[in-house]
């Protein structure tokens, strides 16, 4: 594995907290979040480099944008509106 490059980082107290709090739920430390969010954010942007998997475990799908409002416990396509 390639060494990865070091520096500091100096955030807010309450970003980091909140940045503590979501690397918990995702079982990761705040380091490999913050890698994550990155890598998330060069890729939808189109500014990616190498390919590669986020050493903070598996890559995750990023959502639709055409959502099925059926999935969503919405009305299906066809369905009499609600309260009607």
């Amino acid at each position: 594995m390639a060494e990865k490059k070091r520096f500091l980082l100096r955030l807010d107290a309450d970003l980091y907290a909140a940045l503590e709090k979501w690397a918990a739920d995702e079982l990761r430390s705040v380091n490999a979040q913050i890698e994550y969010l990155l890598r998330d954010a060069v890729r939808r942007a189109g500014r990616g480099g190498a390919k590669r998997a986020s050493a903070g475990g598996p890559a995750r799908p990023a959502p639709s944008t055409d959502r099925d409002p059926a999935a969503d416990g919405g009305p299906a396509e066809g369905d009499p509106p609600a309260g009607g």
